[in-house]
């Protein structure tokens, strides 16, 4: 895992290329809209959708919908709402899931103690951050005080 802290964007490994849109269309990516409570239940079911359409098993799905939900939230709760972006991707010989999380809220001025486990900004128990890093093989995070946030994650699928 690689993590972006403030304008800087550090990886070792190439950019996937993408495999198919998950909503099946030929769009490449699918782009939800987190503006409302009722956003983030339409969102964590089309990141279930597109995790089967992947070929995830039962936990790979659980693992990838719990991380997309708890950065949605974050997105919604301290980013005033964002977008969370869906693609299928493939490197090499693998393909996987990329979740792109995205607001302009008032970004996140130290990184490293966000994903400290229990600091939180709001009322929650302060995991979800480093959780959602936990559950997802490629993890990276851009944030500027006063111009929002982006996390870029990544779930490589280790079935055949």
């Amino acid at each position: 895992m690689t993590l972006y802290g403030d304008l800087e964007e550090t990886s070792a490994l190439p950019s996937p290329t993408r495999a198919e849109s998950p909503s099946g269309n030929d769009g490449g990516r699918a782009v939800h809209a987190i503006r409302a409570e009722e956003d983030l239940l339409a969102a964590r079911h089309a990141v279930r959708e597109a995790t089967l359409r992947a070929g995830f098993g039962l936990v790979d799905q659980t693992r990838i919908v719990t991380a997309a939900s708890e950065l949605a939230r974050n997105a919604y709760v301290h980013g005033g709402g964002g977008n969370l972006t869906l693609e299928i991707v493939q490197q090499g010989g693998r393909r996987g899931l990329k979740l792109v999380v995205s607001d302009q809220g008032p970004g996140i001025p130290d990184i490293e103690q966000a994903f400290t486990d229990g600091f939180t900004t709001g009322a929650g128990l302060g995991h979800g951050l480093g959780g959602a890093r936990r559950l997802m093989d490629e993890f990276h995070v851009w944030s500027s005080p006063g111009r929002g946030t982006t996390v870029t994650a990544v779930r490589w699928n280790g079935r055949g």
